[in-house]
C-alpha cells in the first residue's frame, strides 16, 4: 500500500509541475508563446489551470501527510543508537597513568635492521623518572 501511494504521489507531483509550467505568468514564463492566439491563452483555460493547480496541490499535501504517518507507523518505535558514544572517565577515579617508553627514539634500530653496518648503535636515552635496566 505504501508503494502504491508513493507512486501516486510521484504522478501527482509531475502533473502539478506540468500544470504550473503551462500557466502564463506576468513575464510570459514558460507558456505556449506570447501570442494571444496561443493554446492556453483563453480565459477559460486559465481558470481551468488555476483550479487544477489548487486541486493537485491539495492532493499532494494530503498524500504527503498520509505517507509521513504511514512511514512513522511502519518504522515503529526507534531506540537511540549509543554505539558511537565516548566512554567517560569515572567521576571519582583518575585515568590510568601513562608510562614513558624505554627508548625515546622510534628509529633507533632502523639502520641496523636494514643491514647498514656502518651506523653506530645508539645509546639509550635516559628520561627522568624511568630507570634503565642494567
Amino acid at each position: 500500500m505504501f508503494t502504491f501511494i508513493l507512486v501516486v504521489q510521484a504522478i501527482i507531483a509531475a502533473a502539478l509541475v506540468t500544470v504550473i509550467l503551462m500557466q502564463r505568468s506576468e513575464g510570459g514564463g514558460l507558456g505556449v508563446g506570447g501570442s494571444p492566439s496561443g493554446l492556453m491563452s483563453a480565459r477559460g483555460a486559465a481558470d481551468f489551470l488555476t483550479r487544477m493547480t489548487s486541486i493537485l496541490a491539495t492532493i499532494f499535501v494530503g498524500l504527503s501527510i498520509v505517507l509521513a504517518v504511514m512511514a512513522s507507523v511502519r518504522a515503529g518505535p526507534t531506540a537511540i543508537d549509543t554505539s558511537l558514544t565516548k566512554s567517560a572517565v569515572p567521576v571519582g577515579g583518575a585515568p590510568a597513568p601513562v608510562t614513558a617508553p624505554t627508548n625515546a627514539d622510534p628509529l633507533a634500530g632502523a639502520a641496523q635492521s636494514v643491514g647498514n653496518a656502518a651506523a653506530p648503535a645508539p645509546a639509550p636515552a635516559q628520561q627522568p623518572g624511568v630507570p634503565i635496566a642494567q
